[in-house]
């Protein structure tokens, strides 16, 4: 298990690299092995995201609570 945990809140999101969380997402849609603490927290969100994306990983509770915040502030504007 990584040393990470999971994003639940905007704020958290806010100061990720967006260009390691890109990559690491990719490498989730690939089904690439968990980097662990290898790579940065921005690259593992990323790659958590795309296999939950995939299916290969459950949307849990930290997910699903990101999203629903992400959404609402976006229906705020």
């Amino acid at each position: 298990m990584s040393e990470y945990r999971p994003l639940s809140s905007i704020t958290e999101l806010a100061v990720i690299d967006e260009g390691e969380c890109v990559a690491g997402y990719l490498a989730g849609l690939h089904g690439e092995p968990e980097p662990f603490n290898v790579k940065s927290k921005s690259y593992w969100h990323g790659w958590r995201n795309g296999m939950m994306d995939t299916g290969r990983l459950p949307h849990d509770e930290a997910a699903r609570n990101l999203a629903a915040e992400f959404v609402r502030r976006q229906r705020a504007h």
